[in-house]
């Protein structure tokens, strides 16, 4: 990127923060003035080949969740900004944010820019609430008492994966991988799932991120190991592209299971069900899962990007930003505002419940627990409607969803 065009892309978003962007709730007077609003920066792929899975209803998903919280006493301000998928571009943001007033950034769903905008969190003292971001190194080696992960993680996506399946009679697996921070972590759990239950990975494609487009000699090497399973240890265009060209190769013809290690309803859409179907996948949230669910879609309806269904990652940043606002409202926001940390340990007290994930709490590490489900893409004969496209197989409990704490070495609890 030059110069002028990161230059750019921090004063769109500082344009974005002075407009104030987003929603508020009802402000308090403080003496003669207003108390300064609450700012929460939602960060994320407004661009790129995540933006259809977060981006620009992530955004939505917050406001959301702002007026669903209520008239608190409080402004509550949103901004935006797009990290482009670089990390010194989402940093420089993050940074200048902070700077500027900002109290939590939300969402940050590259996971290298999510460890390096964790770390900044702490040296500022502020919140990073992580709802996208997948590398289970963020509750591990990467964690900080200044964030919480509210994402199914890798971890997470593992074990809600893999496991059914690979103790359904999958044991020989081959892992399609995006070569970085996440990719690496979505296979390495990916590997400790399957030998757990007593498979192998027979092998592993690694692909430049993010240019790569074409992954036939990939598949075609896949094929020929005849594995039970392609894990796609990948995540958006990617990932549907892979999808794609297995379809037209007959992967499904030579009894061969594609799961996507990181997929969401939007991704089935955009595949259609004659190409997607039988692809298996996990999300925390699904629209029509229970009546909650139900519900939250219903107050979304019409507010979303193109109409969609919003998937697990946006429900998370409607469910963390929620939360969020509930333990500024129990330590009021100036308490929350002057140290980041004590609004983190807040959310920690407090037990977490929504609409979107029901009923769970947040762990000393920030791992945020919650139920996790392994759906099925429909065939096209089974599908009521445009948006009924997954079939529930199996649900992983909240406490066996997520990594234990004592597995992560997660450096600040130690200490």
């Amino acid at each position: 990127m030059t110069a002028m065009t990161r230059r750019a892309a921090l004063g769109a978003a500082l344009a974005g923060m002075a407009a104030g962007q987003g929603a508020r709730a009802q402000g308090q007077t403080q003496g003669q003035g207003q108390a300064a609003p609450l700012r929460i920066g939602v960060l994320t792929d407004m661009s790129g080949p995540y933006r259809d899975i977060s981006g620009p209803n992530c955004v939505v998903a917050a406001r959301q969740a702002i007026q669903d919280f209520g008239q608190a006493g409080f402004a509550v301000e949103l901004l935006q900004a797009d990290h482009q998928n670089k990390a010194d571009v989402g940093v420089n943001i993050a940074r200048q944010w902070f700077d500027q007033g900002v109290d939590a950034i939300l969402e940050v769903n590259n996971s290298a820019i999510a460890l390096a905008v964790s770390n900044l969190a702490r040296e500022k003292n502020k919140v990073h609430l992580n709802s996208g971001a997948a590398s289970s190194d963020l509750t591990g080696p990467g964690c900080s008492p200044n964030m919480v992960h509210w994402t199914t993680d890798a971890w997470a996506n593992a074990q809600s994966t893999g496991g059914p399946l690979a103790r359904a009679g999958a044991k020989r697996w081959y892992c399609i991988t995006a070569d970085y921070a996440f990719g690496h972590s979505v296979q390495r759990e990916v590997t400790r799932v399957v030998r757990a239950n007593g498979g192998e990975v027979v092998g592993s494609s690694v692909y430049p991120f993010p240019q790569t487009t074409d992954f036939s000699s990939f598949l075609v090497t896949a094929a020929a190991l005849k594995p039970d399973v392609i894990a796609l240890c990948n995540a958006g265009v990617d990932m549907i592209n892979c999808v794609k060209q297995g379809q037209e190769f007959g992967l499904a013809g030579r009894r061969i299971r594609v799961a996507a290690m990181i997929g969401f309803i939007v991704d089935v859409r955009t595949l259609g069900l004659p190409t997607a179907e039988g692809l298996s996948l996990t999300e925390s949230y699904y629209w029509d899962l229970d009546d909650r669910s139900r519900a939250l879609a219903a107050r979304l309806k019409g507010k979303t990007v193109n109409g969609v269904q919003i998937n697990s990652v946006q429900a998370q940043a409607y469910s963390c930003a929620l939360h969020y606002l509930k333990a500024v409202q129990a330590i009021g926001p100036a308490r929350a505002k002057a140290s980041g940390l004590e609004a983190v340990e807040a959310m920690k007290r407090l037990p977490t419940d929504d609409d979107a994930l029901g009923p769970g709490l947040v762990r000393a590490d920030g791992r945020k627990l919650h139920p996790t489900h392994l759906f099925e893409a429909k065939a096209p004969a089974e599908s009521r409607g445009p948006w009924d496209l997954l079939k529930h197989v199996a649900t992983t409990p909240a406490d066996q969803a997520f990594r234990p704490v004592a597995e992560g070495g997660c450096p600040f609890l130690k200490g």
